[in-house]
């Protein structure tokens, strides 16, 4: 979170001391304000694009992390599990519904199933025992 914050804070300084400069530049007539607005907007891009690809290295292939085995044992279904990961993104029973292109009351039928499955009586106890058997 340091890294963060520092690297932010070395951005803003950076952008403050190149608007100190191209305003500098413009009241002494070496520059005119077409030229500073074409560099500001060229370092933003070469930020937006430093920061698109930190953002881009930070994820990661989920699918090695999940626990198939587990998801055999449980004896979920493979619908089962596609409404469990609908869950996991906050979608509703119509919305996940509309998604695998079923009925509401199929995707309750499952979600039902799940909490039998998973010994849970709500759809967030749900998402927090299949985080923690690492299966979502």
């Amino acid at each position: 979170m340091r890294k963060i914050i520092l690297v932010f804070g070395l951005l803003i300084l950076a952008l403050l001391l190149l608007f100190q400069f191209s305003k500098y530049a413009v009241i002494s007539g070496d520059l005119n304000s077409e030229i500073a607005i074409a560099l500001i907007a060229i370092v933003f891009f070469f930020i937006g694009v430093y920061l698109n690809k930190k953002s881009l290295q930070k994820k990661t292939n989920a699918s090695d992390d999940i626990n198939h085995k587990k998801i055999e044992d449980l004896d979920i279904s493979k619908r089962e599990y596609e409404v469990l990961l609908g869950i996991s993104e906050g979608l509703s029973n119509r919305e996940i519904g509309e998604k695998l292109f079923v009925s509401e009351s199929t995707i309750k039928t499952h979600v039902s199933n799940l909490l039998s499955k998973l010994n849970a009586k709500r759809r967030t106890q749900a998402l927090q025992i299949a985080k923690d058997l690492q299966i979502i």
